[in-house]
């Protein structure tokens, strides 16, 4: 009883977008995805990669924030744990890992058999699923490219969680797939270098950093601060 009302806290604390949409925090989400839209000048973001250079920077409760409000915008979203290696967004919504992703591309179970629904409206999740011996060659499969055929036909944006960008090259193999990618760094965290480094080598795959947002910024009357700005 008491891991479930634990499990609960955490939720509440990591997903304040669902539980406090009026609050400060969740409207700089929607500032955020506000900044995404309008960077879709010429070509709609119907696929979105957030990741960071290093770990625990807060990639994974930005990218669950980010999907809840795209969907309270009324988009059909798919959020995919993309982390094989780490991942955590069973945990975030509070669902089994028993199959997702990986069982998907290694073509166990069709996509909309592993997808699961959440209790935010328009809001659809695919956890990471047992966890590969070999993630980044199962991002770049053929596999992948047909993932993104059949997402694009059920949803109007997905939205990966993927691992740190310093950590191992599986975020540069999928951002090369995805319309934009957003990076997470920690105020008072992350190194400029590593901040620096990782957009770089983000844009040696040909990804298109969208912008950067800075997490768990202070200031007067709030806990954290979101931001986000441009490249």
């Amino acid at each position: 009883m008491a891991s479930k009302k634990k499990e609960l806290l955490n939720s509440r604390k990591k997903l304040i977008t669902k539980f406090h949409p009026k609050s400060p925090i969740s409207e700089q989400y929607k500032t955020i995805r506000t900044n995404i839209n309008f960077s879709a000048i010429d070509k709609e973001i119907r696929s979105l990669l957030v990741t960071s250079s290093g770990p625990m920077e807060g990639k994974s409760t930005t990218v669950s924030n980010l999907a809840v409000v795209f969907a309270q915008q009324g988009k059909r979203v798919l959020l995919v744990d993309a982390d094989l290696r780490r991942p955590t967004a069973h945990y975030t919504f509070g669902v089994t890992n028993t199959f997702g992703l990986t069982t998907v591309l290694t073509r166990e179970m069709s996509l909309m058999d592993a997808v699961n629904t959440t209790d935010v409206k328009d809001l659809y999740l695919l956890t990471s699923g047992p966890i590969p011996p070999n993630p980044a060659e199962l991002l770049s499969s053929r596999a992948m490219d047909h993932f993104f055929e059949e997402v694009y036909a059920e949803f109007d944006m997905v939205i990966f969680d993927t691992p740190p960008v310093l950590a191992v090259t599986d975020s540069q193999v999928l951002a090369n797939k995805c319309d934009g990618t957003v990076l997470v760094v920690l105020s008072g965290g992350t190194e400029i270098e590593a901040a620096k480094k990782a957009k770089e080598q983000l844009e040696s795959v040909k990804a298109r950093v969208l912008g950067v947002v800075l997490n768990n910024k202070k200031t007067k009357g709030t806990n954290y601060y979101y931001y986000y700005g441009k490249k």
